[in-house]
């Protein structure tokens, strides 16, 4: 088929906008917990709320796209996601925040499963890793820039006289400005959603990497020691991004009381920009050393800074955030990729199975949380060493059938019918 640059723009767009209203959550957690005097353990079901929605909404869009087609699926996500945001703009409640959070994930993952087939075929296979690359490194720029967005918001929304800003002002309440930001990531998708809905999008054929197959299948599969053992991986993973990032600016508030709207705002962003640096540098490492060394040394840094964010002082947690941030950027594909490599067949249902582990970044911040308000925020977060503990032993322990090719070695390759 004819590439399409402009579907291949489309999709950039798609994953800028799915991380700039995904990764706002830690930033916006200590407004939202004084707006609605919530415990540090109901602060932990806002992501709890989001992101269980992956678990619930990943495999079924699988099936939904194979009979509706990758278009109307998209345009479905996007819409759960406008109508959210909405929603909770002009019904500033708890409840409704919660439900508003789930179906934000809900629709966003349905959009992370149906770009990705879409980036292949606008692209080009033979194009695809770059695109890859480059559409991670657009996520890293939403995570990043959505920090500064919501803290330009809320500064400036009460002075605001006329244009844009003060239409938002009108929009959301006087005491609770940082609902605006739900309604700048409703604007956002509603312009994408009217760009999809003018764009032929192409027929996708999946490959085999991407298929998810029936339900047998999947039982077949949960039985298998290794989907489990990766399952647990990924979610461990999941669990170790969002439960730092999360929590930084609500820890930098509690234990040394900055400002979650301008420090707390910066310090989440440089979070993003950190994961995103690091990713450029896992690139080249990747052509250097084999992915376990690469991943252990990763975790082990990732244990040694977080020990000292936790428990050093306010100058450094400032930088020892994002540094973690740096950390956790080659911890995902890493997992991912070993647990795919790890597999012989079915690598279409076993990634699909994966993606439901994102949950993990629904049940350890909501952990951290109820730990917080047992014995303190500080120790809460604790948890992640455990997370990250499991990430290294899946390291030192994995036995790939495949090993990633360096410029030392050429790739070896295991029958996978042996």
């Amino acid at each position: 088929m004819q590439r399409s640059r402009l579907l291949v723009l489309i999709v950039m767009l798609t994953f800028f906008a799915i991380s700039f209203l995904t990764n706002i959550l830690g930033p916006i957690m200590p407004e939202a917990n004084a707006s609605f005097h919530m415990s540090l353990g109901l602060a932990g079901f806002l992501p709890f709320a989001f992101f269980i929605a992956y678990g619930v909404g990943s495999l079924p869009t699988g099936y939904l796209t194979d009979r509706y087609g990758t278009k109307k699926i998209t345009l479905l996500g996007m819409l759960f996601a406008v109508i959210a945001c909405l929603i909770f703009t002009f019904i500033p409640s708890l409840i409704v925040y919660l439900i508003s959070l789930f179906f934000m994930g809900l629709g966003l993952a349905m959009l992370q499963v149906v770009i990705n087939p879409l980036l292949r075929t606008a692209g080009g296979e033979e194009h695809y890793s770059f695109y890859s690359v480059m559409a991670q490194m657009i996520f890293a720029c939403g995570s990043f820039g959505s920090p500064y967005v919501y803290s330009y918001l809320v500064q400036n929304l009460s002075n605001a006289q006329n244009g844009v800003l003060k239409i938002l002002a009108i929009a959301a309440p006087t005491n609770m400005p940082w609902i605006s930001f739900y309604l700048v990531s409703s604007l956002l998708f509603a312009i994408l959603l009217l760009i999809i809905i003018l764009v032929k999008f192409p027929k996708i054929q999946l490959t085999n990497d991407e298929k998810v197959e029936g339900l047998s299948i999947i039982l077949q599969l949960c039985k298998n020691k290794t989907v489990w053992v990766y399952f647990i991986g990924v979610f461990a993973y999941v669990g170790t991004e969002q439960g730092v990032a999360l929590w930084i600016s609500k820890f930098l508030n509690t234990y040394y009381q900055a400002n979650p709207d301008t420090i707390g705002a910066h310090v989440s962003a440089l979070f993003w920009a950190g994961q995103a640096l690091g990713c450029v540098i896992g690139l080249l490492l990747i052509k250097l050393l084999d992915q376990k060394i690469i991943l252990a040394s990763f975790v082990i840094a990732g244990m040694i800074i977080l020990s000292l964010a936790l428990f050093g002082n306010y100058q450094i947690a400032i930088w020892a955030f994002p540094a973690f941030g740096f950390c956790t950027s080659v911890m995902y594909p890493g997992v991912f990729s070993l647990g795919l490599n790890s597999l012989s067949h079915n690598h279409g249902t076993f990634a699909g199975i994966l993606c439901t582990a994102i949950i993990g970044g629904a049940v350890i911040p909501l952990l951290e949380g109820i730990i917080g308000n047992a014995i303190g925020l500080k120790f809460g977060m604790c948890l992640i060493y455990l997370t990250l503990a499991y990430q290294l032993a899946i390291a030192i322990f994995a036995r790939p059938l495949v090993k990633n090719k360096t410029i030392f070695s050429s790739k070896r390759l295991i029958s996978y019918d042996q």
